[in-house]
């Protein structure tokens, strides 16, 4: 048994540390380079029902101690993944996660009940993405709207849902207890908050949408708040995101309550992230005497 090793949602884990969705690919981009053996998971590129080219224009754009990013959900939709991408990521080791969204529900609940007949480990359900049926206002902001995706996703699939939170929500414990009551077998915390940037040359601002996501170390400390005030509502498990960039980094949100963590936008600045925090997290706990990431989680909540 790995010193590391943890169980979520009823699935055994090397490891408490998975990719985050849009910053591993599917898993197969790092092979070459990074022991994926060492990685609890892998969350693959978001997926939509049918593939999607993306935003055009600027797309990604550095800010001091974070990235903002408007890659619009490039994809090559639900169905050529599972008969292209997912082949290969059940041969690389870590348990593979979908990240599903949607424009509208109807196709959430066509692309949660093709994945329902595959071998994926979990859904990872990305409720941050806009609705399309109700002006463009992302299913992740009112609780009653992410309530009635996750209960007829819930409906859809047998596979662990895990429902990926968005930091704009009018009211993250809310959300999240609205999502647990949905049927939610796990959340998954932060994903990138409501950002801008003017470029001073063009008078402009930088992204065609105006707007964009921004993630990195910048927004770790107010993710970890919001993890663990989730962790302290709800009763399900939680995966904690949001800058996560050192083994330190982990500790605090396993510390917090979270059952994982993802790491996202450390890859792209340093590809052996996963590895090196799943290394770090085995060695703190070996000077420290933990036998086990049970031991600690959530001991900071008072």
């Amino acid at each position: 048994m790995s010193l590391t090793e943890i169980t979520l949602c009823g699935k055994t884990l090397v490891s408490p540390v998975i990719a985050a969705s849009g910053t591993f690919g599917f898993g197969v981009e790092y092979s070459g380079m990074v022991d994926l053996k060492k990685l609890g998971g892998i969350s693959g590129k978001g997926l939509t029902l049918n593939g999607k080219y993306g935003n055009e224009g600027e797309r990604l754009w550095e800010t001091p101690s974070g990235l903002i990013n408007s890659i619009g959900l490039q994809n090559p939709g639900v169905r050529h993944f599972i008969e292209n991408e997912l082949p290969v990521m059940r041969t690389l080791g870590p348990a593979v996660m979908a990240n599903l969204g949607g424009g509208c529900i109807e196709d959430y609940e066509e692309g949660a009940r093709l994945l329902d007949e595959t071998d994926v480990d979990y859904i990872e359900l990305n409720i941050s993405c806009p609705n399309v049926k109700a002006g463009g206002i992302a299913y992740g902001i009112k609780a009653e709207s992410a309530k009635e995706v996750v209960g007829r996703v819930r409906a859809c699939t047998s596979k662990p849902l895990i429902v990926k939170l968005s930091p704009n929500a009018e009211n993250i414990t809310e959300m999240a207890l609205a999502c647990e009551a949905a049927g939610a077998d796990g959340l998954s915390l932060v994903n990138t908050f409501q950002a801008m940037a003017i470029d001073l040359e063009k008078r402009r601002p930088v992204f065609n949408n105006v707007f964009a996501g921004l993630s990195g170390p910048a927004i770790r400390p107010i993710a970890l708040r919001m993890v663990y005030q989730v962790c302290k509502a709800v009763k399900v498990p939680v995966i904690g995101l949001g800058g996560i960039a050192t083994a330190n980094d982990a500790l605090e949100f396993i510390m917090a309550g979270a059952a994982a963590v993802q790491v996202g936008t450390a890859n792209f600045s340093n590809p052996h992230a996963c590895e090196q925090i799943t290394d770090g997290i085995a060695e703190w706990m070996t000077a420290h005497g933990v036998k086990s990431l049970d031991e600690i989680r959530g001991c900071a909540q008072v």
